[in-house]
């Protein structure tokens, strides 16, 4: 499902699985690249992103950029800055004790980037099926 807001755009996917269990997935750090096409490796003191959160992301062609969490609501939402660029924003919907909506947000300029997000949806619901 894509959304259009405030001159960004989000892609969203439903989840059969707790939103906690969701929300711990797309928080872990050590789960980004497993879950995420475009990461290849990270780098970051914290294991579990919050506020502030400092470290670097290695892409798939080998170079490494640094990233600053920059937004953070528990259980709710998360975003971050790629240098000094606003990136993919981060939102789980509760729709259920078993189940929630997980959407990405990001500007609309970067609307080329959809494709890898939905792949990432669909890694990060199968991630939570099996927890």
């Amino acid at each position: 499902m894509l959304r259009f807001a405030n001159k960004r755009i989000s892609i969203c996917r439903d989840m059969v699985a707790p939103p906690e269990t969701v929300w711990d997935i797309l928080t872990d750090t050590q789960l980004w690249s497993i879950w995420g096409p475009s990461v290849y490796d990270v780098d970051c003191q914290d294991r579990h992103i919050r506020l502030g959160s400092k470290g670097r992301v290695q892409t798939l062609f080998s170079f490494w950029l640094p990233f600053t969490v920059s937004e953070f609501r528990d259980l709710d939402f998360w975003n971050w800055r790629i240098g000094s660029y606003t990136a993919t924003g981060h939102k789980i919907i509760w729709t259920g004790d078993t189940s929630s909506t997980l959407c990405f947000d990001m500007p609309w300029w970067a609307a080329a980037y959809l494709p890898l997000c939905w792949l990432a949806l669909i890694r990060i619901g199968k991630i939570a099926s099996r927890h």
